[in-house]
């Protein structure tokens, strides 16, 4: 039986802080060192407006990642925007945040033209504050495969264009690159890890980014196989992270308050959902707005974590699950 987590706890040794990733830059030919530097210190932040963007069209090492469907994308995106499905770096449907092959993300970030020098901007339909999830979880996948000069599109989509952005209809044709993507594992938990962590006793803080009635065990997603939440988890709606209905981070002051409120400023924390999509906002916020570099995601979360025979919290009585379920079935 594990014993009840009180959080923020010490990591583990499976859970220390991961290093920083090197960033590798490639040699400028003869006599060049000046604007190899100068190359570094133009890498975007993690969170820029369409007028900053706008601002950076035509550069050359600049790549526009545009996750959105085919068929969005075919009817008007930012120009020069290169279409990767957000699908694309999800699992399967029994299991969506469980982890693409390192084989079939190499083959998508090659065709796209992206090398470990790549700026790379990711941009998201920008209808609700839950796309920016689906930019988090592919910025999260880029990091953790050795990308580091990443940014999002704060609004999206949907924002360029409230800023006067055009769109296009023409799809760009790029080179491809030679990048070659693996997973860093120190920057990912595994079910198998949390658990071991949980059972000594020595879990980091595991903060649910899901709405409250996921938390408190009232509602699952049809991939997750029971109720409830991981033990000793505390609650962190992803959704207090934007104005009411705005598809638009909250100011970076807001933000950091939200994060110390929830401890997680800088204590070693781990970052679920569901499937690791609202998930990733969270992290997002708490890793690269924050500054908390000891935040890592979890990336198959609660539906991954649910299938197991792991202990959960907030789980209803059979009687009182099987109701719930007879519910979402009527709902339907």
């Amino acid at each position: 039986m594990l014993k009840k987590v009180i959080l923020p706890l010490a990591f583990s040794t499976a859970f220390s802080a991961f290093p920083a990733l090197a960033t590798t830059h490639t040699q400028a030919p003869a006599a060049s060192a000046a604007a190899a530097v100068a190359a570094v210190a133009a890498a975007l932040p993690p969170l820029i407006d369409a007028p900053a963007l706008k601002a950076q069209l035509g550069r050359a090492d600049l790549r526009i990642l545009d996750i959105r469907t085919d068929k969005d994308y075919a009817a008007g995106h930012i120009p020069g925007a290169i279409n990767t499905p957000y699908g694309k770096y999800r699992g399967p449907q029994d299991n969506p945040g469980q982890l693409p092959a390192e084989a079939a993300l190499t083959e998508l970030l090659q065709a796209a033209g992206i090398d470990a020098d790549t700026q790379v901007v990711v941009v998201h339909g920008g209808a609700n504050h839950t796309d920016f999830g689906a930019a988090a979880r592919v910025y999260w996948t880029l990091k953790v495969g050795g990308l580091t000069r990443l940014s999002i599109l704060d609004g999206g989509t949907k924002g360029w264009q409230a800023a006067g952005g055009a769109l296009d209809s023409a799809a760009p044709a790029v080179a491809r690159s030679r990048f070659s993507y693996r997973y860093d594992q120190d920057q990912i938990v595994s079910g198998e890890e949390l658990a071991a962590a949980l059972e000594a006793d020595n879990a980091p803080a595991l903060i649910d980014a899901r709405p409250a009635k996921f938390y408190s065990g009232e509602v699952r997603v049809d991939a997750a196989a029971r109720y409830g939440t991981l033990p000793g988890a505390r609650s962190l709606d992803n959704a207090q992270f934007f104005p009411a209905g705005a598809t638009t981070l909250k100011p970076a002051g807001e933000l950091k308050a939200l994060v110390a409120q929830a401890g997680a400023a800088d204590a070693p924390a781990v970052s679920f959902c569901n499937t690791g999509h609202w998930a990733a906002t969270n992290w997002f916020v708490m890793s690269e707005i924050a500054g908390n570099k000891q935040v890592k995601l979890y990336p198959e979360s609660i539906v991954g974590w649910s299938k197991s025979a792991l202990p959960m919290e907030n789980q209803p009585s059979r009687v009182t699950a099987l109701i719930q379920d007879v519910k979402r079935a009527l709902d339907k």
